[in-house]
Protein backbone atom coordinates (compact mmCIF):
# COMPACT_ATOMS: atom_id res chain seq x y z
CA UNK A 1 0.00 0.00 0.00
CA UNK A 2 1.62 3.48 -1.23
CA UNK A 3 1.75 6.09 1.83
CA UNK A 4 -0.94 8.32 -0.49
CA UNK A 5 -2.88 5.64 -0.50
CA UNK A 6 -3.17 5.71 3.28
CA UNK A 7 -3.05 9.55 4.24
CA UNK A 8 -5.87 9.23 1.80
CA UNK A 9 -7.58 6.38 3.27
CA UNK A 10 -7.22 8.60 6.86
CA UNK A 11 -8.90 11.60 5.35
CA UNK A 12 -11.58 9.58 4.91
CA UNK A 13 -14.87 9.39 6.65
CA UNK A 14 -14.97 5.75 6.75
CA UNK A 15 -11.76 5.22 8.46
CA UNK A 16 -12.64 8.19 11.97
CA UNK A 17 -13.70 5.53 14.35
CA UNK A 18 -10.12 4.29 14.21
CA UNK A 19 -7.52 5.24 12.34
CA UNK A 20 -4.70 4.49 14.40
CA UNK A 21 -3.62 1.25 11.99
CA UNK A 22 -3.43 3.73 9.48
CA UNK A 23 -1.26 6.22 11.26
CA UNK A 24 1.10 2.50 12.15
CA UNK A 25 1.24 2.03 8.26
CA UNK A 26 2.07 5.67 7.68
CA UNK A 27 4.82 5.90 10.15
CA UNK A 28 7.10 3.18 8.17
CA UNK A 29 7.79 6.36 5.91
CA UNK A 30 8.08 9.11 8.39
CA UNK A 31 8.27 11.86 5.47
CA UNK A 32 6.01 11.22 2.63
CA UNK A 33 5.05 13.23 -0.56
CA UNK A 34 1.75 13.09 -1.61
CA UNK A 35 0.60 13.55 -5.16
CA UNK A 36 -0.50 17.29 -4.32
CA UNK A 37 3.20 18.14 -3.22
CA UNK A 38 2.06 17.69 0.67
CA UNK A 39 4.46 16.24 2.44
CA UNK A 40 2.93 14.40 5.23
CA UNK A 41 5.37 13.89 8.57
CA UNK A 42 3.76 11.05 10.93
CA UNK A 43 6.60 10.22 13.22
CA UNK A 44 7.45 11.90 16.83
CA UNK A 45 10.95 13.59 16.87
CA UNK A 46 10.47 14.44 13.10
CA UNK A 47 6.93 16.30 13.77
CA UNK A 48 8.60 18.17 17.08
CA UNK A 49 11.70 18.93 15.34
CA UNK A 50 9.03 21.20 12.30
CA UNK A 51 7.08 22.87 15.14
CA UNK A 52 10.24 24.27 16.74
CA UNK A 53 11.54 24.98 13.20
CA UNK A 54 11.70 29.02 12.36
CA UNK A 55 11.55 27.58 8.41
CA UNK A 56 8.11 26.31 8.84
CA UNK A 57 5.41 29.42 8.50
CA UNK A 58 2.11 29.13 9.40
CA UNK A 59 0.97 32.36 7.15
CA UNK A 60 -1.11 31.01 4.54
CA UNK A 61 -0.14 33.79 2.06
CA UNK A 62 3.17 31.61 2.37
CA UNK A 63 1.27 28.19 1.06
CA UNK A 64 2.02 27.61 -2.55
CA UNK A 65 -1.52 27.97 -3.16
CA UNK A 66 -1.61 31.44 -2.51
CA UNK A 67 1.96 32.58 -3.08
CA UNK A 68 2.09 34.29 -6.38
CA UNK A 69 -1.94 35.51 -5.76
CA UNK A 70 -3.20 38.53 -3.10
CA UNK A 71 -5.06 37.80 -0.48
CA UNK A 72 -6.80 40.41 1.37
CA UNK A 73 -6.69 39.89 5.10
CA UNK A 74 -10.10 40.97 5.49
CA UNK A 75 -13.38 41.74 4.24
CA UNK A 76 -13.54 43.94 5.99
CA UNK A 77 -10.41 44.94 8.07
CA UNK A 78 -10.47 41.65 9.86
CA UNK A 79 -6.77 40.46 10.27
CA UNK A 80 -5.17 36.59 10.25
CA UNK A 81 -5.92 35.19 14.02
CA UNK A 82 -2.67 35.19 15.46
CA UNK A 83 -1.94 31.55 15.07
CA UNK A 84 -2.13 31.97 11.38
CA UNK A 85 0.91 34.53 11.55
CA UNK A 86 5.03 34.00 11.63
CA UNK A 87 7.19 35.83 14.50
CA UNK A 88 7.61 38.85 15.08
CA UNK A 89 3.74 39.74 14.85
CA UNK A 90 2.60 36.46 16.13
CA UNK A 91 4.99 36.90 19.01
CA UNK A 92 3.20 40.40 19.84
CA UNK A 93 0.06 39.23 19.60
CA UNK A 94 0.11 36.37 21.35
CA UNK A 95 1.76 38.39 24.45
CA UNK A 96 -1.05 40.57 24.37
CA UNK A 97 -3.99 37.94 24.06
CA UNK A 98 -2.28 35.84 27.32
CA UNK A 99 -2.27 38.69 29.02
CA UNK A 100 -5.74 38.91 30.69
CA UNK A 101 -6.41 35.36 29.58
CA UNK A 102 -4.14 33.41 32.16
CA UNK A 103 -0.56 31.86 32.82
CA UNK A 104 2.23 32.92 32.91
CA UNK A 105 0.64 37.23 32.76
CA UNK A 106 -2.59 36.14 35.11
CA UNK A 107 -1.90 32.65 36.43
CA UNK A 108 -4.78 33.01 39.01
CA UNK A 109 -7.50 33.20 36.19
CA UNK A 110 -8.18 29.79 34.76
CA UNK A 111 -7.48 27.52 38.32
CA UNK A 112 -9.77 30.18 39.61
CA UNK A 113 -12.97 29.75 37.55
CA UNK A 114 -12.54 26.13 38.72
CA UNK A 115 -15.54 26.34 41.69
CA UNK A 116 -17.80 28.15 39.25
CA UNK A 117 -17.07 25.23 36.68
CA UNK A 118 -17.88 22.25 39.19
CA UNK A 119 -20.94 23.93 39.58
CA UNK A 120 -21.88 24.62 35.65
CA UNK A 121 -20.91 21.08 35.52
CA UNK A 122 -23.12 19.66 38.55
CA UNK A 123 -25.86 21.39 37.07
CA UNK A 124 -25.61 19.84 33.53
CA UNK A 125 -25.69 16.59 35.16
CA UNK A 126 -28.64 17.31 37.18
CA UNK A 127 -30.54 18.01 33.80
CA UNK A 128 -30.13 14.46 33.13
CA UNK A 129 -31.64 13.25 36.09
CA UNK A 130 -34.67 10.98 35.08
CA UNK A 131 -32.97 9.64 31.95
CA UNK A 132 -32.16 6.17 31.31
CA UNK A 133 -30.14 7.01 28.15
CA UNK A 134 -28.27 10.06 27.42
CA UNK A 135 -26.36 11.85 24.64
CA UNK A 136 -23.15 12.96 26.47
CA UNK A 137 -22.19 15.06 23.47
CA UNK A 138 -25.38 16.78 23.42
CA UNK A 139 -26.33 16.66 26.48
CA UNK A 140 -22.99 17.57 28.98
CA UNK A 141 -19.70 17.70 26.08
CA UNK A 142 -21.09 20.41 24.16
CA UNK A 143 -22.82 22.67 26.48
CA UNK A 144 -19.95 22.81 29.33
CA UNK A 145 -17.00 24.09 26.97
CA UNK A 146 -19.42 26.81 25.33
CA UNK A 147 -20.59 28.44 28.54
CA UNK A 148 -16.79 28.49 29.63
CA UNK A 149 -15.46 30.73 26.85
CA UNK A 150 -18.56 32.72 26.50
CA UNK A 151 -18.09 33.45 30.56
CA UNK A 152 -14.00 33.85 29.88
CA UNK A 153 -14.76 36.16 26.79
CA UNK A 154 -17.96 38.29 28.12
CA UNK A 155 -20.21 36.86 25.57
CA UNK A 156 -24.09 36.77 26.83
CA UNK A 157 -24.52 32.66 26.54
CA UNK A 158 -28.05 33.90 25.34
CA UNK A 159 -25.95 34.63 21.85
CA UNK A 160 -24.45 30.84 21.09
CA UNK A 161 -26.87 29.61 18.56
CA UNK A 162 -25.59 32.60 16.62
CA UNK A 163 -21.84 31.70 17.18
CA UNK A 164 -22.78 28.17 17.00
CA UNK A 165 -23.22 28.12 13.21
CA UNK A 166 -20.01 30.38 12.77
CA UNK A 167 -18.36 27.58 14.30
CA UNK A 168 -19.82 24.61 12.37
CA UNK A 169 -18.55 26.97 9.22
CA UNK A 170 -14.88 27.74 10.51
CA UNK A 171 -14.78 24.25 11.37
CA UNK A 172 -15.59 23.22 7.53
CA UNK A 173 -12.49 25.63 6.74
CA UNK A 174 -9.69 23.40 8.24
CA UNK A 175 -10.84 20.27 6.66
CA UNK A 176 -8.29 19.23 4.07
CA UNK A 177 -10.91 17.79 2.25
CA UNK A 178 -13.14 20.30 1.53
CA UNK A 179 -12.13 22.56 -0.99
CA UNK A 180 -9.10 23.98 -2.39
CA UNK A 181 -6.57 25.92 0.41
CA UNK A 182 -7.22 29.21 -1.34
CA UNK A 183 -10.89 28.34 -1.27
CA UNK A 184 -10.71 27.43 2.33
CA UNK A 185 -8.82 30.23 3.51
CA UNK A 186 -11.49 33.07 1.72
CA UNK A 187 -14.18 31.47 3.04
CA UNK A 188 -12.70 31.52 6.89
CA UNK A 189 -12.04 35.24 6.44
CA UNK A 190 -15.61 35.37 5.12
CA UNK A 191 -16.70 33.78 8.29
CA UNK A 192 -14.35 36.09 10.33
CA UNK A 193 -15.69 39.26 8.88
CA UNK A 194 -19.40 38.16 9.95
CA UNK A 195 -18.48 37.35 13.56
CA UNK A 196 -16.30 40.47 13.58
CA UNK A 197 -19.50 42.49 13.16
CA UNK A 198 -21.15 40.84 16.26
CA UNK A 199 -18.18 41.21 18.70
CA UNK A 200 -16.84 44.56 17.43
CA UNK A 201 -20.23 45.42 19.65
CA UNK A 202 -19.17 44.06 22.57
CA UNK A 203 -15.86 45.50 22.51
CA UNK A 204 -17.77 48.82 21.93
CA UNK A 205 -19.46 48.19 24.87
CA UNK A 206 -16.82 47.15 27.05
CA UNK A 207 -14.40 49.57 25.84
CA UNK A 208 -17.39 52.16 27.59
CA UNK A 209 -17.94 50.05 30.83
CA UNK A 210 -14.98 47.68 31.06
CA UNK A 211 -15.73 43.99 32.99
CA UNK A 212 -13.23 41.50 34.31
CA UNK A 213 -13.80 39.17 30.80
CA UNK A 214 -11.16 38.96 28.65
CA UNK A 215 -12.42 41.42 25.84
CA UNK A 216 -12.34 44.09 28.37
CA UNK A 217 -9.04 43.15 29.23
CA UNK A 218 -7.73 43.46 25.82
CA UNK A 219 -9.40 46.60 24.87
CA UNK A 220 -8.43 48.04 28.83
CA UNK A 221 -4.55 47.08 28.07
CA UNK A 222 -2.08 49.59 28.80
CA UNK A 223 0.98 46.86 28.79
CA UNK A 224 4.27 47.01 26.82
CA UNK A 225 3.10 46.61 22.84
CA UNK A 226 -0.47 47.99 23.88
CA UNK A 227 -3.50 48.49 22.71
CA UNK A 228 -3.89 45.71 20.39
CA UNK A 229 -5.94 46.65 17.47
CA UNK A 230 -9.15 46.49 16.78
CA UNK A 231 -9.29 44.38 14.02
CA UNK A 232 -6.45 41.65 15.35
CA UNK A 233 -8.59 41.86 18.92
CA UNK A 234 -12.09 40.61 16.89
CA UNK A 235 -10.06 37.98 15.06
CA UNK A 236 -8.30 36.74 18.12
CA UNK A 237 -11.70 36.67 20.05
CA UNK A 238 -13.49 34.80 17.22
CA UNK A 239 -10.91 32.13 17.15
CA UNK A 240 -11.31 32.12 20.98
CA UNK A 241 -14.91 31.64 20.56
CA UNK A 242 -14.54 28.72 18.30
CA UNK A 243 -11.75 27.04 19.22
CA UNK A 244 -11.99 27.52 22.72
CA UNK A 245 -15.13 25.14 22.69
CA UNK A 246 -15.23 22.71 19.78
CA UNK A 247 -11.47 20.95 20.59
CA UNK A 248 -12.93 20.40 24.36
CA UNK A 249 -16.07 18.70 23.12
CA UNK A 250 -13.59 16.31 21.66
CA UNK A 251 -11.26 16.26 24.58
CA UNK A 252 -14.36 15.59 27.21
CA UNK A 253 -16.34 12.91 24.66
CA UNK A 254 -13.08 11.19 23.50
CA UNK A 255 -11.97 10.65 27.26
CA UNK A 256 -15.67 9.35 28.33
CA UNK A 257 -15.71 6.97 25.40
CA UNK A 258 -11.98 5.86 26.46
CA UNK A 259 -13.45 5.32 30.08
CA UNK A 260 -16.39 3.21 29.09
CA UNK A 261 -14.22 0.95 27.15
CA UNK A 262 -11.71 0.95 30.27
CA UNK A 263 -13.81 0.07 32.80
CA UNK A 264 -11.17 -0.57 35.19
CA UNK A 265 -9.87 2.66 35.06
CA UNK A 266 -12.83 4.11 35.58
CA UNK A 267 -13.63 2.49 38.65
CA UNK A 268 -10.49 3.68 39.95
CA UNK A 269 -11.12 7.20 38.51
CA UNK A 270 -14.11 7.43 41.27
CA UNK A 271 -11.99 5.67 44.23
CA UNK A 272 -8.91 8.22 42.98
CA UNK A 273 -10.02 11.11 42.10
CA UNK A 274 -6.41 12.69 42.28
CA UNK A 275 -5.36 10.47 38.90
CA UNK A 276 -7.17 12.63 36.83
CA UNK A 277 -4.29 15.02 36.37
CA UNK A 278 -2.40 12.06 34.51
CA UNK A 279 -5.29 10.80 33.08
CA UNK A 280 -6.21 13.86 31.10
CA UNK A 281 -2.94 14.05 29.89
CA UNK A 282 -2.41 10.06 28.83
CA UNK A 283 -6.35 10.98 26.69
CA UNK A 284 -4.65 14.05 25.20
CA UNK A 285 -1.95 11.58 23.59
CA UNK A 286 -4.27 8.27 23.44
CA UNK A 287 -7.76 10.31 21.61
CA UNK A 288 -6.09 13.41 21.09
CA UNK A 289 -9.09 16.27 20.18
CA UNK A 290 -6.91 17.56 17.10
CA UNK A 291 -5.46 14.35 15.02
CA UNK A 292 -3.14 16.86 12.45
CA UNK A 293 -2.17 20.08 11.79
CA UNK A 294 -2.62 20.77 7.74
CA UNK A 295 -2.45 24.60 7.84
CA UNK A 296 1.84 24.97 7.36
CA UNK A 297 4.44 25.74 4.81
CA UNK A 298 7.82 25.34 4.29
CA UNK A 299 10.39 28.75 3.82
CA UNK A 300 12.85 27.41 2.71
CA UNK A 301 14.54 23.58 1.54
CA UNK A 302 14.49 21.20 5.15
CA UNK A 303 16.65 17.85 5.46
CA UNK A 304 14.78 15.71 7.63
CA UNK A 305 14.63 11.76 8.44
CA UNK A 306 16.71 11.50 4.75
CA UNK A 307 14.33 13.02 3.22
CA UNK A 308 14.67 16.92 1.63
CA UNK A 309 11.49 19.30 1.71
CA UNK A 310 11.71 22.04 -0.86
CA UNK A 311 10.64 25.23 0.23
CA UNK A 312 7.42 26.17 -0.74
CA UNK A 313 6.08 22.92 0.18
CA UNK A 314 2.64 22.37 2.09
CA UNK A 315 3.19 20.17 5.44
CA UNK A 316 0.32 18.06 7.38
CA UNK A 317 2.10 17.37 10.90
CA UNK A 318 -0.01 14.12 11.94
CA UNK A 319 0.01 15.10 15.94
CA UNK A 320 -1.89 12.06 16.60
CA UNK A 321 0.18 9.81 15.23
CA UNK A 322 3.87 10.86 16.22
CA UNK A 323 1.49 10.56 19.74
CA UNK A 324 1.54 6.78 19.25
CA UNK A 325 5.24 6.59 17.63
CA UNK A 326 6.52 3.31 19.34
CA UNK A 327 10.16 4.92 19.09
CA UNK A 328 8.78 7.45 21.67
CA UNK A 329 6.24 5.88 24.05
CA UNK A 330 6.60 2.42 25.50
CA UNK A 331 3.47 0.53 24.47
CA UNK A 332 1.78 3.50 22.50
CA UNK A 333 -1.46 1.69 21.85
CA UNK A 334 -2.30 1.15 25.65
CA UNK A 335 -4.50 3.82 27.48
CA UNK A 336 -1.74 3.91 30.76
CA UNK A 337 -3.28 6.49 33.24
CA UNK A 338 0.18 5.98 35.14
CA UNK A 339 2.55 6.61 32.11
CA UNK A 340 4.39 9.74 33.57
CA UNK A 341 7.14 10.43 30.46
CA UNK A 342 4.01 11.79 28.96
CA UNK A 343 5.31 14.69 26.64
CA UNK A 344 2.32 14.20 23.92
CA UNK A 345 1.42 16.04 20.74
CA UNK A 346 -1.88 17.09 21.85
CA UNK A 347 -2.09 20.11 21.81
CA UNK A 348 0.74 20.45 19.22
CA UNK A 349 3.87 22.07 20.15
CA UNK A 350 6.51 24.90 19.71
CA UNK A 351 5.61 28.80 19.79
CA UNK A 352 2.10 27.91 18.37
CA UNK A 353 1.27 25.41 20.82
CA UNK A 354 -2.44 25.65 21.74
CA UNK A 355 -3.07 28.91 23.27
CA UNK A 356 -6.43 27.57 25.38
CA UNK A 357 -4.71 24.42 26.94
CA UNK A 358 -4.93 25.83 30.32
CA UNK A 359 -8.53 26.14 29.70
CA UNK A 360 -9.12 22.80 28.24
CA UNK A 361 -7.44 21.28 31.19
CA UNK A 362 -9.30 22.41 33.47
CA UNK A 363 -12.73 21.67 32.07
CA UNK A 364 -11.89 17.64 31.57
CA UNK A 365 -10.27 17.26 34.72
CA UNK A 366 -13.46 18.56 36.49
CA UNK A 367 -16.08 17.29 33.84
CA UNK A 368 -14.77 13.09 33.76
CA UNK A 369 -14.67 12.66 37.65
CA UNK A 370 -18.16 14.01 38.14
CA UNK A 371 -18.66 11.82 34.98
CA UNK A 372 -17.47 8.92 36.40
CA UNK A 373 -19.53 9.72 40.21
CA UNK A 374 -22.87 10.61 39.27
CA UNK A 375 -23.62 7.97 36.21
CA UNK A 376 -24.40 4.81 37.70
CA UNK A 377 -23.59 2.18 35.49
CA UNK A 378 -23.14 4.03 32.22
CA UNK A 379 -22.91 1.84 29.29
CA UNK A 380 -22.15 2.45 25.55
CA UNK A 381 -25.24 1.82 23.29
CA UNK A 382 -22.60 1.43 20.12
CA UNK A 383 -19.32 1.23 20.26
CA UNK A 384 -17.87 2.78 17.63
CA UNK A 385 -20.78 6.13 17.51
CA UNK A 386 -20.94 8.09 15.04
CA UNK A 387 -18.29 10.21 14.28
CA UNK A 388 -17.68 13.53 12.85
CA UNK A 389 -16.39 13.44 8.78
CA UNK A 390 -13.72 16.16 10.02
CA UNK A 391 -10.62 14.33 10.21
CA UNK A 392 -8.42 17.02 11.58
CA UNK A 393 -11.10 17.82 15.03
CA UNK A 394 -11.72 14.44 15.44
CA UNK A 395 -14.53 13.25 18.30
CA UNK A 396 -18.35 11.14 17.78
CA UNK A 397 -21.21 13.68 16.41
CA UNK A 398 -23.00 11.63 19.17
CA UNK A 399 -21.99 9.21 22.51
CA UNK A 400 -25.28 7.93 23.44
CA UNK A 401 -25.19 6.35 27.19
CA UNK A 402 -27.33 3.97 29.34
CA UNK A 403 -27.20 4.79 32.74
CA UNK A 404 -29.44 3.41 35.60
CA UNK A 405 -29.63 6.60 38.00
CA UNK A 406 -27.87 9.78 38.67
CA UNK A 407 -26.16 10.12 41.94
CA UNK A 408 -26.92 13.43 43.74
CA UNK A 409 -24.52 16.10 44.23
CA UNK A 410 -24.37 16.20 48.41
CA UNK A 411 -23.67 11.91 47.57
CA UNK A 412 -20.75 11.67 44.74
CA UNK A 413 -17.91 11.70 46.04
CA UNK A 414 -18.41 10.39 49.57
CA UNK A 415 -19.75 6.59 49.28
CA UNK A 416 -18.85 3.96 46.73
CA UNK A 417 -20.17 3.42 43.44
CA UNK A 418 -21.98 0.18 41.86
CA UNK A 419 -19.43 -0.95 39.74
CA UNK A 420 -19.34 -0.59 35.96
CA UNK A 421 -20.27 -2.86 33.17
CA UNK A 422 -18.19 -3.63 30.08
CA UNK A 423 -19.73 -1.90 27.58
CA UNK A 424 -21.08 -3.76 24.26
CA UNK A 425 -18.99 -4.19 21.71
Amino acid sequence: MSEAGIFGQILDPASRANPYPLYAELRKTPVARQADGTYVVSTYDEIVALLHDPRVSSDPRNHPELADKPLEEGPPGIPFEFIRHDPPVHDRLRELAMRPFGPPCTPGRIEGMRPWLTEITNGLIDNLVGKNRVDIVEGFAYLLPVTAICKVLGVPRTDEPRFHVWADALIVTIDPTTGTFEQRTCRRQQVLAEMGEYLNGLAEADARQPGDDLISGLVTDTGPHAPMSRGDLLSTCGLLLVAGHETTVNLITNGMLTLLRHPDVLDRLRREPGLITRLVEELLRYEPPVQMLTNRATLADIDIAGTTIPAGSPLALMLAAGSRDPKRFADPDRFAPDRTDNQHLGFGGGIHICFGAPLARVEARVALPALAQRLVNPRLVTDPPPYRPNPVLRGPRHLPVEIDAIVPTAVAGRQPMSPVLHSPT
